[in-house]
């Protein structure tokens, strides 16, 4: 046998994954599995990840195609046609607006994959993309992975963010290749009105820049509030695409499937790099969707109201550890900011989040793990039911406050 440990033989990394940033997230998991082996009960509320079920109908539906043989067969890379069909048809009566599925829309295995390969598709070395920050990391990963560089502004939805933007877009040359526009916004539920994406796509056509749109939070929706999807928007079809997903709206995240839709040769330029890297989703997961979009369409709906429940509880839990935040109008998020009395001396918000998932058995998405501006906050995902939730916020008040917890207790008993 070789001794590998004295071996010159060394694995050089490419420049493509040199170039990528530390995953802080690694770090945080890390911590969090050591504490479960244990036998630690750690309520995760870092990562955006459904807990409820997928709807029975749409099990059923996977159980009864994945018994078919025809369906066992390579898929094809863009999507079956019925599943396009099924997504221009909910665009149309959702967001009146008019798909062809055979040159405007794509299926993706998740919308992170079908960004990740439209930032290959469009990007290379020299090209420059422009995202908010703090940002989703993919938005940011992806475009790097392609070889591309990306400038961040502080992040905003009013005109003053569209002005940081074009203060960009005049001074640099050459002028960046995209535009990526997350709204409602993860990691901070950071919402708009439509006259934003008029703005924004009278920019943008200006100056020559394409949009992405990740919509994934489109349809997770509170008080009232409806998301306007930048397709809906006056010459968006022109300028740009729009990335949806199965994931949250109808709780199918590990089945990995979602859309790109929009401008046809953005479309074409991710389906020719898809045709090269896979063959497409598993039939019966597609079959599966078309029934969820089809005879479910109550359920996004229905479970945004379940979230909309689970937010009042961490807002009522923050409120008593006093921390500040924006009562957020969708996504499955609440961005808060950190009491500064709870930081220990010279503690930034990542080893605060270690900390809470030692001492209060709770982990948080650290706001730095967006992005610089997102020092100081966390993002609380409102994922558990509304027991876990509310002793989530009890551990982290018992761990932030213990000695008013202490005397809370002394008190009672007298």
């Amino acid at each position: 046998m070789s001794d590998t440990k004295n071996s010159k033989f060394q694995v050089e990394v490419g420049s493509r994954i040199s170039r990528l940033p530390p995953y802080l997230f690694g770090r945080i998991n890390k911590v969090k599995y050591d504490l479960r082996v244990k036998g630690i009960d750690v309520i995760d509320l870092g990562m955006g990840n459904p807990t409820d079920p997928t709807p029975k109908p749409v099990v059923d539906k996977l159980a009864e195609a994945a018994l078919d043989p025809r369906n066992h067969r390579y898929s094809v890379s863009n999507g079956i046609v019925g599943l396009r069909k099924e997504v221009a048809k909910k665009y149309k009566k959702k967001y009146g607006v008019d798909l062809d599925p055979e040159t405007e829309i794509i299926a993706t295995i998740g919308s992170k994959e079908g960004f990740s390969h439209l930032c290959l598709a469009m990007l290379g070395p020299g090209d420059t993309i422009v995202v908010g920050d703090p940002a989703f990391p993919i938005h940011i990963y992806a475009p790097a992975m392609a070889g591309a560089n990306v400038i961040r502004v502080p992040l905003g939805n009013d005109q003053a963010f569209l002005d940081r933007i074009e203060k960009v877009f005049s001074e640099l040359y050459p002028k960046p290749k995209l535009l990526i526009l997350n709204y409602p916004h993860n990691p901070t539920a950071m919402t708009i009105e439509p006259e934003f994406w008029d703005r924004a796509i009278e920019m943008c056509r200006r100056h020559g820049v394409m949009i992405i749109s990740d919509f994934a939070y489109g349809e997770i929706c509170f008080d009232g509030y409806k998301a306007p999807s930048f397709m809906s928007a006056a010459g968006a079809k022109e300028i740009g695409v729009e990335f949806t997903t199965m994931s949250k709206s109808y709780n199918m995240a590990g089945w990995r499937c979602g859309f790109c839709v929009g401008n046809a040769e953005m479309i074409k330029a991710l389906a020719t790099i898809k045709g090269y890297y896979d063959y497409g989703m598993f039939a019966p997961i597609q079959i599966a969707s078309i029934i969820a979009m089809r005879e479910l369409g109550d359920t996004p709906g229905e479970q945004a109201k379940i979230y909309e429940a689970r937010r009042d509880v961490v807002c009522a839990g923050l409120d008593k550890l006093g921390w500040t935040y924006e009562r957020p109008r969708a996504s499955m998020f609440v961005w808060a900011k950190i009491n500064p009395a709870h930081f220990q001396k010279d503690e930034g918000t990542i080893d605060f989040c270690l900390r809470m998932m030692v001492e209060g058995k709770v982990a948080l998405a650290p706001g730095r793990a967006f992005g610089e501006n997102g020092e100081q906050y966390v993002r609380i995902a409102v994922v558990e039911n509304e027991h876990r939730l509310k002793q989530a916020m009890r551990n982290l008040d018992r761990a932030l406050n213990p000695r008013a917890v202490k005397a809370k207790r002394v008190k009672a008993s007298v």
